[in-house]
């Protein structure tokens, strides 16, 4: 069986054949339960389901935790329930982390603490980095981060600090969405 890396969690992979929606639902229930061993309330968690689970499309969680927003999302697999499945395994792994004292609760809460607007804030980066709003293969956004760093770098005769601030923000929040 193969397995899945992302954000340091190495996993078994799953390969889901059918009953595609019940298996969100399932997913989602794991989720809630995973995040009540923290004290969240379940109205406090919000998991978007598609209606179609095989869309290609990424799933996200949003919570509140110490009364601070928290967000991660994944959608580097083909499908929905793909990377509803990575975020309910990176969850939990997280969760246990918190749980048996490898990670402080703060420290989870900085990992995931996200503004509301992420999403929006992730389309803007795109634009920065000349990408579609859709792209999500990071070698192709570390190529355009680079040509667009080395032609505004402030050393160079056609630098700009300001664009390449804006480069480099850019690049860390994709980055940190898809690591």
């Amino acid at each position: 069986m193969t397995t899945t890396k992302v954000r340091g969690h190495e996993f078994e992979s799953f390969v889901i054949k059918d009953s595609f929606n019940r298996r969100a639902i399932q997913f989602r229930n794991e989720i809630t339960e995973t995040l009540k061993k923290l004290g969240v309330r379940e109205h406090q968690i919000d998991i978007p389901l598609e209606s179609f689970a095989l869309r290609k499309a990424p799933a996200s969680v949003s919570w509140y935790l110490d009364g601070r927003n928290l967000y991660y999302s994944y959608g580097s697999m083909a499908r929905f329930i793909e990377n509803l499945y990575v975020v309910s395994q990176v969850i939990a792994k997280e969760v246990e982390a918190v749980l048996e004292q490898h990670k402080s609760l703060q420290e989870f809460t900085s990992e995931f603490a996200e503004d509301s607007d992420i999403e929006e804030q992730r389309k803007k980066a795109r634009e920065v980095l000349g990408l579609s709003s859709d792209t999500k293969d990071l070698d192709l956004i570390n190529k355009a981060y680079k040509s667009l760093a080395k032609e505004h770098h402030p050393d160079t005769p056609t630098g700009n600090l300001t664009k390449f601030k804006e480069i480099n923000h850019a690049h860390k929040m994709l980055r940190r969405e898809l690591e």
